[in-house]
């Protein structure tokens, strides 16, 4: 029991649920279309299906996660609290964006795809979960400043991420009055009712009426309402400092809503991400086309010359720093692992465009991404950063043999 327990602790722990459901969807969808697109759209009630529950009810909940590790970053001793100790990696997280965005909307102007333009945000996307697995196995586990510095641009990107989700991409007409009247309801609920007159702590009355509230106002206002969850997560009562992105020990005191919100839900997403990747995922390999190329060089190209090109910028042109202990060489090596767009690039992609030829062919793309950590390998041995650095230190130390 006790393995058992260990193996299933280190699929959460990485994401690899994730891999699971998207390597069944492949396969399925690949052996059996028609059957995997049945279970996947078939109605269980008018207009709603598994990916319905899925992309737009579910996933609520790892955007929440986003947003509850974006919102505590701005809190006192969090990494976007002080200007100057996150403006390089905010500006490397916006070469992070225009660089594949670019290139995307560039090559789709050359091979006269104009009607492909609308994904220009699919290649933008870091997945932050998979990019700190390839990170660990570059540079080891502890502090380490890389990557810090790769997960505060993570965070930025997600940041930005759900600002283009809901002004580029509505869900059909919005109607921004009813987005409004239920949101603020939703949150002058939480803040009034439960923070003020009840001093409530149990988060699960934060998200009983304030959650739905809110859905319903995304939904009906146009907006993808897997952002519902996002307005309400400053509202619950939370740390009032941040004691590092995903501090590697937890201090044991964290027994605030926001962060027993986030301990609840932390494996519950994980599952959710593997239904996530077997709703979405399920493209056969045929449907690669023009889409798959732009998404695939955006992010495989794209994202490490943005970075890269920013943060020289930064250094130069605004006279910023990079963190004590990192060099250009982790920059180059970071630009490849936050190439790895996976989860969040397929969701842009489903939301981007119907489905068809053109969705498939962006998703591949996606799937693709995951090149990015071979090309991270690739690149960190010859510049010697990380695990690299330290064998090629090991080697100087190493006595010769005597022949």
């Amino acid at each position: 029991m006790p393995k058992l327990k260990n193996g299933m602790q280190f699929l959460l722990e990485n994401s690899l649920f994730l891999i699971i459901g998207t390597v069944i969807a492949l396969v399925y969808a690949n052996m059996a279309q028609k059957g995997y697109h049945h279970i996947v759209h078939h109605e269980l009630a008018p207009h709603i299906n598994l990916h319905f529950i899925v992309n737009d009810i579910l996933m609520c909940f790892f955007f929440a996660i986003a947003a509850k590790e974006i919102w505590e970053s701005f809190l006192p001793g969090g990494s976007l609290s002080s200007g100057k100790k996150a403006a390089t990696p905010l500006l490397a997280t916006l070469g992070g964006i225009i660089g594949p965005a670019g290139l995307y909307v560039l090559g789709a102007l050359l091979f006269g795809a104009n009607a492909l333009i609308r994904g220009w945000a699919i290649p933008c996307a870091t997945d932050i979960a998979f990019s700190v697995l390839v990170a660990r196995m570059i540079y080891g586990k502890g502090k380490q400043p890389a990557i810090d510095f790769l997960l505060l641009l993570a965070i930025a990107d997600d940041a930005i991420g759900l600002i283009i989700l809901a002004i580029f991409y509505p869900t059909g007409d919005m109607h921004l009055l009813t987005f409004f009247l239920c949101v603020s309801g939703a949150i002058a609920f939480n803040l009034l009712i439960l923070r003020k007159v009840l001093k409530a702590e149990n988060f699960w009355l934060y998200l009983i009426v304030a959650a739905p509230l809110s859905w319903y106002g995304f939904f009906k206002g146009g907006i993808h309402p897997a952002l519902a969850l996002v307005p309400i997560i400053p509202t619950f009562p939370h740390a009032k400092r941040d004691e590092g992105i995903f501090a590697e020990i937890d201090s044991g005191h964290h027994e605030d809503a926001l962060n027993k919100f986030e301990h609840w839900w932390k494996n519950p997403v994980e599952i959710i991400l593997c239904l996530f990747g077997f709703a979405n995922a399920g493209v056969v390999f045929s449907a690669m086309g023009l889409g798959t190329g732009l998404v695939t060089v955006g992010l495989l190209v794209g994202k490490p010359i943005g970075i890269l090109l920013f943060t020289i910028l930064a250094i130069k042109a605004f006279k910023l720093e990079l963190p004590k202990g990192m060099s250009m060489r982790d920059i180059a090596t970071l630009g490849f692992i936050a190439g790895i767009g996976f989860t969040v690039a397929l969701f842009v992609a489903t939301v981007a465009f119907p489905a068809g030829a053109t969705l498939d062919a962006a998703k591949m793309g996606a799937l693709f991404s995951f090149g990015a950590a071979a090309l991270s390998f690739l690149v960190a041995a010859p510049l010697k950063v990380g695990r690299f650095n330290k064998l090629k230190k090991a080697e100087k130390l190493t006595p010769q043999t005597q022949n």
